[in-house]
C-alpha cells in the first residue's frame, strides 16, 4: 500500500522530535528502523486502516522504513497452505520488521477476526529463526462508541505470547467515524497526539532494542536445552 498524501496538517512542527538513538548516548544501526503495520478491518472505509495510515505518515516523518499489509485474500488460518501468497508476503513481512504496529477495530467487546487471523498466520518459529521474538510493538484499537480497552489489551497478550517488546503506551480511539475528515485525515484532536505519543515511544524502544535483541532474548531454559541436544548427539552409541 503506498500513501500520495504525507502531509501533517495537525502536527506542531516546534515540538515535534525525530527520535534518534545517539539521543541516548550510544551508537546503533545506520538503516532505518523497519516498521510494519497491520490493521484489521477490509471495510471501504476502514478505520483501523486510516489510523494505520495516519501512522505512517507519522513514522515515516520521524525517519522510519515503514511497510503496510493489506489483509484483503489473506485466508482463514489453516484454511490454505502456507505457501498461499498473502501468507508468505505477511511472514515476509514480519521477518523484514524490526517493529510493528497492530491496530483493530473492537467489535463484540473483543479483537476482529481479520486481527486475529494475520497474527495467527505469524508462526512462533520459521526453522531456527523466531519472526517476532524481541521486536517491538505498538496497540492500537478504534471504538465505534464510547472508548474501550478491551481490544488493545488482547493484542497486548497476543504481543507476550509472540515474545514481542510491547511498548507501555498505547492508543484507543473512541467514536473513530467522528475523527476524520471527508478526505479521509485524521481530524486535530486529543486523540491524534495519542498517537503521534504511541509512535514516538515506538521509535526510541526500536532504536534502543534493536541491536541487542539476541542478548534480550538469549533465555537460561534454551541454552540448558541446546546443551542436552548437543550432549545427547555426542553421546550416541548407535548411528
Amino acid at each position: 500500500m503506498s500513501l500520495t498524501d504525507l502531509s501533517l496538517p495537525n502536527i506542531d512542527q516546534q515540538q515535534f522530535q525525530l527520535p534518534e538513538f545517539t539521543a541516548s548516548g550510544q551508537a546503533g544501526a545506520e538503516h532505518k528502523p523497519r516498521i510494519l503495520l497491520l490493521y484489521g478491518s477490509l471495510r471501504q472505509r476502514s478505520f483501523s486502516r486510516l489510523v494505520v495510515e495516519e501512522s505512517a505518515r507519522l513514522l515515516l516523518a520521524m525517519g522510519a522504513d515503514i511497510k503496510i499489509f493489506d489483509p484483503t485474500g489473506l485466508p482463514l488460518p489453516d484454511g490454505d497452505d502456507v505457501e498461499h501468497p498473502k501468507v508468505q508476503e505477511l511472514r515476509d513481512l514480519v521477518s523484514w520488521s524490526e517493529g510493528q504496529v497492530w491496530c483493530s477495530p473492537e467489535r463484540h467487546g473483543a479483537m476482529t477476526g481479520v486481527m486475529k487471523a494475520q497474527i495467527d498466520w505469524i508462526p512462533l518459529s520459521l526453522g531456527a529463526v523466531r519472526p517476532t521474538q524481541g521486536k517491538t510493538l505498538a496497540v492500537m484499537q478504534v471504538c465505534g462508541g464510547s472508548q474501550s480497552f478491551n481490544a488493545v489489551n488482547q493484542l497486548r497478550i497476543l504481543g507476550r505470547w509472540m515474545r514481542m517488546i510491547t511498548i507501555p503506551n498505547q492508543s484507543s480511539v473512541a467514536k473513530a467515524f467522528l475523527e476524520f475528515d471527508d478526505n479521509n485525515r485524521m481530524k486535530p484532536s486529543p486523540y491524534y497526539n495519542r498517537i503521534v505519543d504511541v509512535l514516538e515511544e515506538l521509535m526510541k524502544f526500536t532504536l534502543l532494542t534493536r541491536e541487542n535483541n539476541a542478548y534480550l532474548t538469549d533465555r537460561y531454559s534454551e541454552r540448558v536445552e541446546t546443551a542436552e541436544q548437543l550432549i545427547n548427539r555426542v553421546n550416541q552409541t548407535a548411528l
